[in-house]
């Protein structure tokens, strides 16, 4: 596949590694070059540097033959005007672009998107989705990953084992024997530097963190298998009135009523907007890094804080400010990867990665077949996919441990008729299933092949 990205930043960037290990034909384009040059360097793809909405740079980057453009710069303008240039005169398959501005996200004027003006076939909101993706942190307490899948029937969902967790030093094919109504697929451990795809023989240890695939329904027997036994906060602490924080606000204001939730913010104005927009709300302007101001929000009696303005040095010392004053929990929004070797070691519970969570937005349309959802783990240890089942994929009619699944993937669930079955080597895979799954990142593409249609069925 030919893919232009126009954007070198941290979104950009990712997306090429992803997809040039993957071996498509990459051009990156960025008006910096030496941001051109650090990434051709690094990576076997090819870098121009200058604008990306003009026609002549998108042609020079072989947008004419281009099967993709993924338009991630920093300017929701030139973003949306790479994919009309792509659609109006490069005919260009898929258009993909990242939009931040709220006002052009609303439903009023939505159809600006569409194949009559701009020809964008998929908007990425990173505001939106990291709101979403924080909420869902919020409902399922103790975990520091939760992402929903097909319809919210199964859950993937990140933990810390503890010394004191139920399921550590048991090798995994006992789980079932010693946990029979544990409705989890174990699919990746992360152990210091070492990222495992296990198998039956291997087993969990105090400190591990540990990603699974469960039933929704049965998500809290889950959580308190793995120790983790926290109730949902009913007192929280945003820090940050920016786009994520008040989306983020609303968000629980809308879904979570009973939720007691102050506010703080910096900026005046920012405030003010706050403050009107959640009547209801107690948001205060102040510096969250002041210790009157979080004792003013009554930091002492707050389960959880949610750390999200725009510098990462303010949400990580608010957070641990917090913990230091009694707050139980913190979740904590971090750009860099500069900070991840310290997050653990700091005391953070929960880590949210906008450049995350975009890059998974992206994949989930960069996917080929009947991909659903996509969601990246950690820096290349693979993807969670929710792929749906054609009739002419490989894996129809053929029991799992038959289905010659390449190494490193692990089938987790079966979604059927709107029931979760949790994936044994006896689940036979049938045509309209949703399939959830874990694969490495160096045999997506395999897994890929295996759910496609058959060139025979043409």
């Amino acid at each position: 596949m030919k893919v232009v990205i126009c954007g070198a930043g941290q979104v950009g960037a990712n997306i090429a590694k992803y997809l040039a290990h993957e071996g498509n034909d990459v051009t990156i384009v960025d008006l910096d070059p030496h941001l051109v040059r650090d990434i051709t360097d690094q990576l076997d793809v090819q870098g121009i540097s200058g604008y990306a909405s003009h026609p002549n740079v998108l042609e020079q980057a072989g947008l004419r033959d281009a099967d993709l453009l993924i338009a991630v710069t920093h300017s929701d303008e030139v973003n949306m005007t790479a994919c009309l240039v792509a659609h109006a005169i490069f005919d260009v398959p898929t258009k993909i672009a990242r939009v931040r501005e709220q006002s052009y996200l609303d439903s009023k004027w939505s159809s600006i998107f569409g194949s009559d003006h701009l020809g964008i076939d998929a908007v990425i909101s990173p505001e939106v989705e990291v709101a979403e993706a924080i909420h869902r942190r919020l409902e399922v307490p103790g975990a520091f990953e939760a992402v929903a899948l097909a319809n919210d029937l199964v859950t993937l969902v990140g933990v810390r084992c503890g010394p004191s967790c139920p399921v550590i030093n048991t090798p995994l094919r006992h789980l079932t024997t010693l946990f029979p109504d544990l409705h989890v697929t174990v699919v990746g451990i992360v152990r210091g530097d070492q990222k495992i795809v296990p198998d039956d023989s291997d087993s969990m240890l105090a400190g591990d963190d540990v990603y699974f695939i469960a039933e929704t329904a049965h998500l809290k027997r889950a959580l308190s298998a793995f120790g983790h036994e926290e109730l949902e906060a009913r007192h929280v602490i945003v820090v940050g009135g920016g786009n994520i924080g008040l989306g983020l606000s609303e968000l629980i204001a809308e879904r979570n009523p009973g939720i007691d939730v102050k506010l703080i913010e910096l900026d005046r104005r920012r405030a003010a907007l706050a403050a009107a927009r959640l009547p209801n709300w107690v948001v205060i302007q102040g510096d969250a890094l002041d210790p009157r101001i979080l004792e003013e929000a009554n930091v002492r009696g707050t389960e959880t804080i949610i750390a999200v303005t725009n510098d990462d040095e303010v949400n990580i010392l608010a957070s641990l400010l917090a913990k230091r004053a009694g707050c139980q929990r913190t979740i904590t929004l971090v750009n860099s990867t500069n900070y991840a070797p310290l997050i653990g070691s700091l005391g953070i519970d929960a880590v949210v990665s906008p450049r995350a969570t975009t890059v998974s937005n992206i994949l989930q349309h960069v996917r080929r077949g009947r991909v659903r959802a996509v969601h990246s783990l950690g820096d290349d240890f693979g993807e969670v996919m929710e792929i749906e089942v054609l009739e002419t994929a490989r894996l129809v009619g053929t029991p799992i441990r038959e289905a010659k699944l390449p190494d490193e993937v692990i089938v987790g669930a079966v979604v059927r008729d709107g029931k979760v079955i949790i994936a044994t080597g006896d689940t036979v895979v049938e045509q309209d299933d949703h399939v959830v799954l874990f694969s490495a990142s160096r045999v997506v593409r395999e897994v890929e092949r295996l759910f496609s249609v058959r060139l025979e069925y043409f």
